[in-house]
């Protein structure tokens, strides 16, 4: 196991990644002054982004179904807690985009290879509801 995003886990046999990317940001607002530089005052932290990228060969390892569930935990719009391979908690994160490009295709129209990066975003622990992801998750099982 790879890392579990929600109770999707990230794995040889559903969807392995290569690179995963994280971007952390923090807010400075300016003002300006006459005659000066501008004065910056700390706002606090920003956006926490990672991107999660790799390409599967389905008849090799992997499941074709992996993105198109992703999809649906996406469309639920709830965060989802990440932890990864070793047992650490990241957090909550949402799914904020899949990009997904076929390749290499077999002559009934199946791809060879799928490429992929899912774009996450971290929200604020305090925001999860605990009924409603319970809810969501049993959904997209059933």
């Amino acid at each position: 196991m790879l890392m579990t995003l929600g109770l999707f886990v990230f794995s040889i046999n559903t969807l392995s990644y290569q690179s995963l990317q994280r971007t952390t940001a923090w807010r400075h607002n300016s003002q300006n002054r006459i005659g000066d530089s501008p004065s910056y005052q700390f706002l606090g932290a920003g956006e926490d982004r990672q991107t999660i990228s790799g390409w599967q060969a389905p008849e090799l390892a992997g499941d074709r179904l992996s993105l198109d569930v992703l999809r649906q935990m996406a469309n639920t719009g709830e965060p989802y807690v990440m932890v990864d391979g070793k047992g650490f908690v990241h957090g909550l994160w949402v799914i904020k985009q899949i990009t997904e490009t076929k390749t290499l295709f077999w002559p009934n129209g199946d791809a060879k290879r799928i490429e992929f990066s899912i774009a996450l975003t971290r929200v604020d622990d305090a925001q999860i509801s605990q009924v409603s992801l319970i809810n969501n998750v049993l959904s997209i099982l059933a």
